[in-house]
């Protein structure tokens, strides 16, 4: 799989992760769980390390470490999860769960929420980094109205990494969001890389462009994620899911051959007229 390097370090991280909304709320035990070990395999077998999670997703944090537990792969995560609530107790109390519910000692990737309080978790933040408890900091949103709330806090402190909303139908992170982190350094990792599923009832009916095949792309969920890692600012996707089929489909979006400016402006001026 294709790697980018996190700005700050130089560290190398697969372009393609996975996300946990909804896909892993779901009991840690049984076939669901099984499933989710699947799914988890594919990942690491393609060469994906990054898993990304919240206390905001329900029982996600719980099975991706029941998962991991029972894998016992010889990869090694990047575990990213984040804090969501107010207050500084509140926060600790909250990342503290997270550790014991993920299994793990060292947390790669902690962020702040969707913004919820981050002035007063980000002294934490910091503490622990420079306690070797987590090794990066960063803060997301989910929605276009969230980007300037993340650039402004970016423009304030310093930050690892911005998590945040980017697809071939939601572009608005071009605007300031993107050149800004590549500027400052900040790795971006892309949330909702499918319009939160409504490109695909767009696109239903209509056949991938012959040319595809010049980026070694052979299904929408592929045009759709090789549009976003080919942003030189973006380092990582996480596409969310908990189907076999699907897991396979996003990792090969990690492989082979990229577009380049003109063929990403084709591939979406080919979107644009369907």
């Amino acid at each position: 799989m294709l790697t980018r390097s996190i700005p700050s370090t130089g560290e190398k991280l697969p372009v393609i992760g996975f996300g946990t909304w909804q896909g892993f709320d779901v009991r840690a035990r049984g076939s669901s769980l099984d499933q989710r070990m699947e799914v988890l395999r594919i990942l690491f077998n393609a060469g994906g390390t990054v898993i990304d999670s919240s206390p905001m997703y329900g029982r996600a944090e719980e099975v991706v470490g029941a998962a991991l537990a029972n894998l016992k792969s010889d990869v090694k995560p990047f575990l990213a999860t984040k804090v969501w609530t107010n207050g500084l107790k509140a926060g600790i109390r909250q990342m503290d769960n997270s550790f014991n519910l993920l299994g793990s000692d060292v947390i790669d990737l902690m962020q702040i929420h969707n913004l919820v309080d981050w002035r007063t978790h980000l002294p934490v933040l910091r503490e622990w980094k420079e306690q070797g408890r987590i090794r990066y900091i960063g803060i997301t949103h989910y929605t276009d109205s969230g980007l300037d709330q993340l650039c402004d806090a970016m423009e304030e402190e310093a930050f690892d990494f911005v998590q945040c909303c980017y697809a071939i139908n939601a572009r608005a992170a071009e605007n300031r969001m993107l050149p800004m982190a590549a500027d400052m350094g900040v790795a971006i990792m892309v949330n909702k890389p499918f319009g939160q599923g409504g490109l695909f009832s767009r696109i239903r009916r209509h056949p991938l462009p012959d040319w595809s095949s010049e980026i070694d792309c052979s299904s929408w969920a592929q045009f759709f994620l090789k549009y976003i890692v080919s942003h030189p600012a973006i380092t990582c996707v996480i596409p969310g899911t908990s189907r076999i089929e699907s897991a396979n489909d996003n990792v090969a979006a990690g492989m082979g051959r990229m577009p380049d400016a003109d063929l990403r402006n084709r591939m979406h001026a080919y979107w644009s007229s369907l």
